[in-house]
């Protein structure tokens, strides 16, 4: 089968608002949504991060409740609203189907993790803090008849997400597939990456010279995928997951590749799958963590891949690293600048502090595109990379 896997429709929730054109225009105005953050209960000291408005979540999700498929009297964890309020956005604006042709897919590194601690463990009890059963009550609220998918694999989730989900379409095994990335700040994930010494005292700086580590950040987002060309009757501009790829450099349990050749393998992958060369892609959005190790492997694979010269950014100075999150929401806006044709500033890049040459974006501005790169790593070696392109119905 040779089938196409469109993008019928997306909404997000971040630091920067809630819905996909809320955010946009907060992203184009130059916002970030890096704060310092002084929470006890997630960290002993203040920390720079980008964190929900939780009475908005609240108010919003309330909402909801009366489309839940789930008894009145139902218990919604802090995790599970987050990624339903997403979904929502989706439905208002385009009703996505449920039924056995469609596949729901969960991207997340730790869900609701914060359920292991001793005061929530005693609420919610051990089984709510394991990833299938975030899925498991994030699809029964819809009501999807078939069995939720979780896909957990350090930072590139969302990215793999994407390409796995584009796969099965493309496949037919499924005509529709509808994919949540989400992750939140919690205890366990700020004193982890406090215990790598990984976590900038500042906004962080991708690819800069000055860049000494990232931000965290919390967000949710979700990409309704499908091959039924029904779907477009709403879509002025057609988009499509026209390549993806994975690879394991096998290099480190956190740090990446020194070579570049992981992310190169992913890349080139995709470029495969969606019969383009280097020449065809008109934008990266890097994953661009501003650590010292993450970037400058980066700049090897991009350079590997012979994209040296094309326009370059990284999102995370705007929303933090949202972990399981920043795949699918980085995609998100790859989709609304190709709509959108414009392209955003790489925030907190100044000056070049990476080995081999790029061109980082610095300013946000009209630019004509075709096709964007995304691309991502993360701990244990791990790369993927999807091309999210304009194109005709089949």
């Amino acid at each position: 089968m040779n089938k196409k896997t469109y993008i019928i429709g997306d909404s997000m929730i971040s630091s920067l608002g809630f819905g996909s054109k809320e955010n946009m225009k907060s992203l184009y105005d130059g916002n970030s949504g890096v704060q310092r953050i002084d929470d006890k209960y997630l960290y002993p000291e203040p920390f720079m991060g980008a964190r929900l408005d939780d009475k908005q979540l609240n108010r919003c999700f309330s909402s909801l409740l009366m489309m839940s498929k789930l008894p009145e009297d139902f218990e919604f964890t802090r995790f599970e609203k987050m990624a339903i309020m997403s979904m929502a956005g989706v439905y208002r604006d385009q009703t996505f189907p449920t039924d056995k042709n469609t596949l729901f897919i969960l991207s997340t590194t730790k869900g609701n993790i914060d359920l292991l601690q001793e005061d929530l463990m005693e609420k919610w009890g051990k089984e709510r803090s394991m990833l299938y059963k975030a899925a498991d009550v994030i699809a029964q609220f819809w009501g999807f008849e078939n069995k939720a998918r979780v896909l957990s694999n350090a930072c590139i989730s969302g990215v793999e997400a994407l390409h796995i989900a584009s796969k099965f379409i493309k496949q037919g095994v499924y005509e529709n597939v509808i994919i949540v990335g989400a992750d939140m700040l919690t205890e366990f994930v700020v004193s982890g990456f406090m215990s790598f010494q990984s976590l900038s005292s500042n906004v962080c700086k991708p690819f800069d010279e000055s860049r000494d580590g990232l931000n965290l950040g919390e967000a949710a987002g979700c990409i309704f995928l499908s091959s039924n060309e029904q779907y477009l009757k709403r879509n002025k501009t057609i988009l499509e997951i026209s390549g993806g790829g994975s690879s394991n450099d096998a290099n480190h349990i956190s740090g990446p590749s020194r070579t570049g050749d992981g992310q190169f393998f992913a890349i080139q992958s995709a470029m495969k799958e969606a019969e383009l060369t280097s020449k065809d892609i008109d934008h990266i959005s890097a994953h661009g963590t501003a650590t010292p190790f993450n970037d400058e492997m980066e700049s090897k694979a991009l350079n590997l891949a012979g994209l040296q010269e094309k326009p370059v950014n990284s999102l995370k100075a705007y929303f933090g690293h949202t972990l399981g999150a920043a795949g699918i929401i980085e995609s998100i806006v790859a989709i609304h600048n190709l709509v959108d044709q414009k392209i955003l500033k790489s925030l907190g890049f100044e000056k070049n502090g990476v080995p081999m040459p790029l061109i980082i974006q610095q300013k946000t501005e009209e630019y004509s595109m075709n096709n964007i790169l995304k691309t991502a790593s993360g701990f244990g070696g791990c790369n993927a990379a999807v091309i999210i392109s304009k194109t005709e119905k089949a």
